[in-house]
């Protein structure tokens, strides 16, 4: 058996691995002996589950419970964001019904999810007050999740699903703003940022790294001698980019922080809940980065920037010196047509050297200075 406590829980967790699937979670016992019994009904059900997934899959038919189970298994837990991807799959299994046959699963099921979670309300946290859910999040976490499921199923697991015709379901997002912090905004910003928080935020300035990927960033993944590292992207595609000798400093003042993690803050207070010790580094956390860099910005005096934007400035900046496809490696882009919109940032540049480019007198006063000699010209034409 393998339950045991957490530290400073009362009751006992249970964790083990069946065909590869991992099960966790918490007996809801104090007794090591009860625990071990929930830890056995839960390894039954586990057996049960996978013999009826067996057995449904060799009929053609599959729940769509045993499909979200198994999806997670293969797909889903290998995700960047994979806590983001299982609260979109408990939403649709809970809206679905783990019941549900794939194959029952068409176009109404999709356009009723769609208006559910449009219906919803999510809070803002820069004025606490309530809006409703965009199309870019009715995307990510209901068409886009589904049509993995019901797509690999088809092709993989070779199932019955229903049909349903995708590109009538996605919804249509306002395009991204390209928005460029100016250097005083950037000097601003890291002016009212933690010891930690400003380094990453410096280093996310000049790498055009996504926060996941400098949140995710070892020791490990930084080749000092080759002038390299590496970050993990989307969907775990890793991209290598040079360490400029402006990143090495940033790096050089981080080392020695944490034996793995390189970003890291210095905990202000002692918090038992966190399990944070005063005066103690701490890797920086995805959470704890939003809300350093939200505060930051207003009592910066700047207004329209998040931390996003500094993938933006990284983008434009680098465009003004070489290349989209240039660009395009750097952020880590697998279309150049992603890229290109940080094209159209380009256009006060392009003006502007346009502006520079050209004659300093009009043509009329190229021609002799003023109306008159315009017809004067006339007159002798």
């Amino acid at each position: 058996m393998s339950v045991y406590k957490r530290r400073g829980a009362q009751t006992y967790s249970y964790d083990f691995q069946f065909k590869g699937a991992r099960f966790s979670g918490d007996t809801g016992q104090i007794s090591k002996r009860e625990a071990e019994r929930v830890e056995a009904r839960q390894r039954d059900a586990a057996r049960l589950d996978y013999v009826s997934t067996k057995t449904s899959a060799a009929s053609g038919e599959l729940r769509f419970d045993q499909a979200v189970a198994r999806f997670w298994d293969e797909i889903g837990q290998t995700h960047q964001n994979a806590a983001t991807t299982l609260n979109s799959l408990h939403w649709l299994q809970n809206e679905i019904g783990g019941g549900t046959a794939l194959s029952s699963i068409n176009d109404n099921t999709v356009a009723r999810l769609i208006f559910r979670r449009r219906s919803e309300k999510r809070l803002n946290a820069a004025n606490r007050d309530t809006r409703s859910v965009g199309p870019a999040t009715i995307n990510r976490s209901v068409v886009q999740p589904l049509r993995q499921i019901l797509r690999r199923a088809a092709l993989i697991w070779k199932v019955n699903v229903g049909e349903v015709q995708w590109s009538e379901h996605i919804q249509r997002e306002p395009k991204e703003r390209i928005r460029e912090a100016s250097e005083a905004e950037e000097a601003a910003i890291r002016l009212q940022l933690r010891a930690g928080y400003d380094v990453m935020t410096a280093f996310a300035f000049h790498s055009g790294c996504r926060r996941m990927e400098l949140l995710s960033l070892r020791w490990g993944d930084i080749d000092f001698e080759g002038g390299r590292f590496v970050v993990l992207g989307k969907n775990g595609k890793a991209r290598t980019l040079p360490l400029t000798s402006y990143l090495r400093s940033l790096l050089e003042d981080c080392r020695g922080h944490h034996p793995t993690s390189v970003f890291t803050y210095v905990a202000a207070r002692t918090d038992k809940l966190k399990g944070t010790e005063r005066g103690r580094r701490y890797p920086i956390t995805k959470e704890g980065m939003k809300t350093a860099f939200r505060r930051a910005v207003p009592k910066a005096g700047i207004t329209n920037l998040h931390f996003h934007d500094t993938r933006h400035t990284m983008a434009t900046r680098t465009l003004r010196k070489s290349n989209i496809r240039v660009v395009q490696h750097m952020l880590g882009h697998e279309d150049v047509a992603t890229t290109a919109k940080y094209a159209h940032a380009m256009m006060t540049d392009i003006a502007a050297a346009m502006e520079a480019a050209s004659p300093t007198k009009t043509p009329t006063e190229q021609a002799g200075g003023g109306s008159k000699a315009m017809t004067n010209k006339k007159d002798f034409g």
